[in-house]
């Protein structure tokens, strides 16, 4: 009934032709006392598209829930996928999709969601449109699964950076903001390149250390 409730709120809203932020923070307030589903959250977006659902997907890695960002990792190694396979027609992961968010959770990440869109809506706008076209898929894909691993690895306050990643390319492609996605690529590249500099650094010195241990 709840989720009934809300896609009628969510149609209504749309019909109302608010913004994005608008949408999502008259969602926040119209929220009962019961948890909001991810696919729920991404119907919400109306007709957003691909980088809505990297930005829902996203936006939970920098939640302080524990196992989340395993759980979403996972999603986005399957959004991954269907990005290489089917870009721009995607689908929230079924399982992903049914992870829930306390109420108050919920609206914390509505009203974080709907802050996001009215600041990048100030920043962004379309521009290098070349780059959101579909035939970027080739590289995209790969650089949303290595920002998906590094999510996953058990590194304390390790999902911040590559999560922000997503998170602009997501808002490069609902703006179709050429030069947001390159950025948050860019940003992707780069950590990608420190911490296969630190993973190399690391097997080099392994010797030297295992050498100078007490037996």
């Amino acid at each position: 009934m709840a989720e009934r409730a809300l896609k009628q709120h969510a149609q209504q809203q749309l019909r109302a032709g608010l913004t994005q932020a608008q949408r999502l923070r008259a969602a926040a307030a119209a929220l009962q006392d019961e948890p909001l589903r991810l696919q729920q959250l991404f119907r919400l977006h109306g007709k957003a598209g691909p980088g809505a659902l990297l930005v829902v997907l996203a936006v939970p890695c920098l939640l302080p829930l524990p196992g989340t960002g395993s759980l979403m990792s996972l999603g986005l190694v399957a959004l991954a996928w269907m990005i290489w396979r089917h870009f721009p027609r995607l689908v929230m992961p079924r399982r992903v999709g049914r992870f829930q968010l306390s109420a108050p959770m919920a609206r914390r990440a509505l009203h974080s969601l709907a802050w996001l869109y009215e600041q990048s809506a100030r920043l962004m706008r379309a521009r290098l449109r070349w780059w959101v076209q579909p035939g970027h898929r080739v590289w995209l894909a790969p650089l949303v699964a290595a920002m998906a691993a590094i999510i996953f690895m058990p590194i304390p306050f390790g999902n911040i950076v590559p999560a922000s990643v997503l998170l602009l390319i997501g808002l490069g492609l609902v703006f179709e903001d050429g030069l947001a996605l390159l950025a948050g690529a860019a940003m992707g590249v780069v950590l990608v390149m420190v911490l296969a500099a630190l993973m190399v650094s690391g097997v080099q010195w392994l010797p030297t250390l295992l050498a100078g241990w007490p037996t």
